[in-house]
């Protein structure tokens, strides 16, 4: 049985939880406490874990018995007068269980202990619990987008940046650490799984290379059980990067992020911010190229909404001071759709950029990529995948950026996605915008069948009616206040 019908065997089980209540992200979570276990048992890695609670003795217990142990078994794991394991009383912090049904559980816990995990190990353990969230995170309706990064483009991230053993990885909305996971993979790719390094740089790359912070609790947990499940044991903290519990994260190689959106109204609580902002971004974006080491080697990818690159006031003072202290030689512009994160309509990009040795001229030239216009169309159902990106990625030409070579031209190519903008034609532009289009939309023929244009269809539906609802909710606070 290979990775993908064990993840579907799993998955089938949230159905029956469904029906009692249980939502999908409460079956993932639900999912991560009785699998940790399991793995622990696979991977002959029970020693943080009391005894008693151990794998082999809750699958003995049936009925009434077992959810009464289990309920224990969550508040006890998370309790470190009884289990003394950091790690395990991270993963179980504040525990409980939203199955109410001993038969439920029960069964639950029968159909994982009666998987092929055997084969499973082989193939990676890491690798089914990513499947399992990808798989849970689809169907959450709203706000995915600040813990779920589709795997193409995180893939594409990496690849670009080209992680390097020895140096030190950070993702300050690290979600469920797919980035870092996704670097590790790329460089256990290119070192044999890490056998062809010293014992010394392998315990670095397990234990110093890759680092997070996540502000979410239960998201944190799953980014603790996926970095688990994926042999790393690094820095990956609960808190909020923006306040004093993020200034930790300093002197970083390589930043990979997809860092949440959305204004909350409050001031970052760092005091190294130069240009603090009530807009998430806006702030991240500096704690970001801030963190970077100053040898002009340390580098960054970062998923940005439109807004940072054109906002106004502070937004373009973040803007200036980004493009003297670091060299950001490209920018994609990631197409619109539901298919790629966040809601209907949301449009972003990814910047790319390497700190200066400097904090004066860093930049010189721009070079952007258009994937916005005249692509195909992106849904739930045909997601950005692999080969999305390959066109970008040959003339990105990442092992030596002094030789790319444009495809617009003003008079034979006007719509060539490949152009180049030198730091003078930046700041001649309103509030020093980033935000360059330059594309006409030309009419095409539209080849996708009629289920995938109601599909389409209904997804914009559902978003304008999520969009009304909230609105409607904001006006029932006001007419209160009334």
């Amino acid at each position: 049985m290979n990775n993908q019908e064990i993840a579907n065997k799993l998955w089938k089980e949230a159905g029956v939880l469904r029906k009692g209540g249980v939502t999908s992200q409460d079956y993932l979570t639900e999912l991560t406490f009785l699998l940790f276990l399991k793995m622990c048992e696979e991977q002959d890695q029970e020693e943080g874990i009391p005894e008693q609670y151990r794998w082999n003795n809750l699958v003995k217990k049936e009925g009434i018995e077992l959810l009464n142990f289990y309920r224990q078994l969550l508040i006890d794991l998370g309790n470190p007068k009884v289990t003394p394991n950091q790690k395990v009383n991270t993963i179980y912090n504040n525990a409980s269980t939203t199955i109410s049904a001993p038969a439920t559980l029960e069964k639950l816990i029968k159909d994982i202990n009666n998987l092929d995990w055997f084969s499973e190990r082989e193939e990676s353990l890491g690798n089914l619990y990513e499947s399992l969230m990808q798989r849970s995170l689809e169907e959450v309706k709203t706000d995915a987008g600040q813990y779920f990064t589709p795997r193409a483009l995180i893939n594409m991230m990496v690849k670009l940046t080209q992680p390097q053993i020895g140096e030190r990885l950070n993702d300050p909305a690290a979600g469920t650490f797919g980035f870092m996971v996704a670097a590790d993979n790329y460089l256990r790719q290119k070192t044999d799984d890490y056998s062809s390094l010293s014992s010394e740089q392998e315990e670095f790359q397990i234990k110093e290379a890759f680092s997070g912070m996540e502000l979410v609790p239960n998201t944190h947990r799953l980014a603790l059980m996926n970095e688990y499940l994926h042999g790393l044991d690094g820095k990956l903290a609960l808190g909020d990067s923006l306040s004093t519990n993020g200034m930790w994260m300093k002197k970083f190689d390589l930043v990979l992020t997809n860092p949440p959106f959305g204004t909350d109204g409050d001031l970052p609580g760092r005091d190294d911010i130069t240009f603090p902002s009530a807009n998430n971004q806006l702030n991240f974006i500096q704690i970001i190229y801030n963190s970077l080491r100053r040898n002009g080697k340390a580098r960054a990818a970062v998923v940005v909404p439109d807004n940072v690159l054109f906002a106004d006031g502070i937004g373009e003072k973040i803007r200036q001071d980004l493009l003297n202290k670091c060299n950001v030689h490209t920018i994609l512009r990631l197409p619109a759709g539901a298919g790629i994160f966040y809601a209907q309509g949301v449009q972003t990009n990814v910047l790319f950029f390497t700190r200066g040795k400097s904090d004066k001229d860093s930049t010189k030239e721009t070079w952007i990529y258009d994937m916005r216009h005249q692509m195909r169309s992106f849904g739930k159902r045909n997601p950005l995948n692999d080969q999305d990106f390959e066109a970008f990625e040959k003339v990105f030409n990442v092992d030596d950026i002094s030789k790319r070579e444009e495809t617009w031209d003003a008079e034979k190519n006007p719509n060539g996605r490949w152009r180049k903008f030198s730091i003078d034609e930046i700041k001649k532009r309103p509030n020093t915008s980033l935000d360059i289009s330059w594309m006409n939309e030309e009419k095409h023929q539209d080849t996708r069948s009629i289920n995938e244009i109601l599909n389409e269809m209904n997804e914009k539906s559902k978003a304008i009616s999520d969009a009304i609802a909230e609105l409607n909710k904001a006006l029932e606070g006001i007419d209160d206040e009334d």
